[in-house]
């Protein structure tokens, strides 16, 4: 099994735009906003007012949303209803590596939350592991448009809704669709990439671990994982050594059932 991450979601820089962090580690995941015309102006487009709590669909998420984004149209992508994900694997160089995904591997989320006491915003910021797909089977480039099968699969994820509602097919060709399993996890809580964990576990790319130098630790964090890219192969034992720290990481911050996404 290989292990990949890949930064989703929104951030403190997206229109002052973050996904809530509670005090119990709960948390709530806000998709960055649609970047196509066509589908913000769509009626029938996923927008901010329309996302429900994780933790009780009868709420929604517009507390959280600055009102001039409230219906603004959503890329709903990663999906944690249906376990879909969708990116420009083709387009960007920065998700050019989720192309060597296969069936078996793990496709970790992390993500931006800002602490959220009552109804205030702190200052509390940083990066966080929100979930994962058990990827199904092998990913490949979209179609246009795809089979019944991958739009009836993707149906709530950005690259069909996008596809559908503006009847532009050629705009999502070289999107590749990532499909979980049934072991694929929406986290009940959020864990967090600090420099303890990130030290014991993470390498660069030469295979030597992070420098801190002088920037903050959530910047740091931050450019180590802004490009999309395979972190573990567990094949090898010293960095399944590090998959199994990870995974402890994560089982004591929000439990055995959701570590068990790294196997085990």
């Amino acid at each position: 099994m290989r292990i990949y991450l890949a930064n989703v979601g929104a951030n403190k820089k997206t229109r002052g735009l973050a996904s809530p962090l509670f005090e119990d580690g709960r948390f709530e995941f806000l998709p960055i906003p649609a970047n196509n015309r066509g589908l913000d102006e769509s009626p029938k487009a996923i927008r901010y007012r329309d996302l429900r709590s994780h933790y009780d669909r009868a709420q929604d998420l517009t507390s959280y949303i600055p009102t001039r984004l409230k219906d603004r149209a959503v890329h709903n992508s990663p999906e944690f209803e249906t376990f879909t994900y969708c990116d420009a694997c083709d387009e960007f160089p920065r998700a050019a590596s989720l192309k060597r995904v296969e069936a078996g591997d793990v496709l970790l989320f992390a993500a931006g939350l800002r602490r959220r006491d009552g109804d205030e915003w702190m200052d509390e910021y940083g990066l966080h592991l929100v979930g994962g797909l058990h990827i199904e089977k092998t990913p490949s480039a979209a179609g246009a448009p795809p089979d019944k099968q991958a739009m009836e699969r993707f149906a709530k994820n950005a690259y069909v809704i996008k596809g559908r509602e503006t009847g532009r097919w050629d705009s999502v060709v070289g999107d590749w669709l990532f499909a979980g399993s049934e072991k694929s996890r929406r986290f009940d809580k959020a864990v967090p990439l600090n420099r303890e964990i990130c030290e014991r576990v993470f390498r660069d790319i030469n295979g030597v671990p992070w420098e801190w130098g002088r920037q903050s630790e959530t910047a740091t964090v931050a450019s180590y994982t802004r490009a999309a890219r395979c972190f573990f192969d567990t094949s090898k034992p010293e960095a399944a050594e590090r998959a199994a720290t990870l995974r402890g990481w994560i089982a004591q911050r929000t439990g055995e059932r959701d570590a068990a996404l790294l196997g085990g």
